[in-house]
């Protein structure tokens, strides 16, 4: 069984909005970070307009940005936009109505799927894009000490085309405070 990455994708996203204060990033920017294509970020860019944490512009000075402040983002916000409800699913055929286990099954496991979606929602509900940004920072400063005795960046080696302006952001992502207020 496969599960999906759509809801780490979109956390990514919306964190490096975050960090990148205010100045909006072009989907190929976020595309790099993420390392998928950009129509695959423009796609979910849309679904996180629809939800209302992002605004687009187009055209040459357009980009994506938050469109509320990151402290006012739940990851809960977040996994509403771009993952179907239920973290787990009931079986996809029917099971089998002579067995009494099978006929019974669904009933009990809905229960314990609606207890599972209720404590996910929970724990998604207290954590916010801010919150991420917080935790990550000290992640940031360990790459950038570490990266002090080579000779080559760490982000460079990571990211390719991520220039070091100090801040481990995309080119073209100015330096700020990192976070979004």
């Amino acid at each position: 069984m496969s599960t999906s990455s759509r809801f780490a994708v979109a956390v990514h996203v919306l964190t490096l909005m975050a960090w990148s204060d205010d100045e909006p990033l072009k989907s190929e920017q976020v595309a790099e970070s993420v390392n998928t294509n950009p129509v695959v970020i423009r796609r979910m860019l849309c679904e996180l307009a629809e939800a209302k944490l992002v605004v687009s512009h187009t055209g040459a000075t357009g980009g994506s940005k938050l469109a509320r402040t990151a402290s006012d983002i739940t990851l809960l916000d977040v996994y509403r936009a771009v993952e179907a409800r239920g973290v787990f699913s009931l079986h996809r055929q029917p099971p089998s109505r002579r067995c009494p286990v099978g006929v019974n099954i669904e009933t009990v496991l809905s229960e314990v799927l609606e207890e599972v979606d209720s404590a996910v929602d929970h724990v998604l509900a207290k954590i916010t894009i801010k919150d991420v940004v917080m935790r990550l920072r000290p992640c940031v400063s360990t790459a950038d000490n570490e990266r002090k005795g080579s000779t080559e960046p760490r982000h460079k080696e990571m990211f390719g085309s991520f220039r070091n302006n100090g801040s481990n952001k995309p080119a073209g992502v100015k330096v700020g405070s990192g976070i979004k207020k």
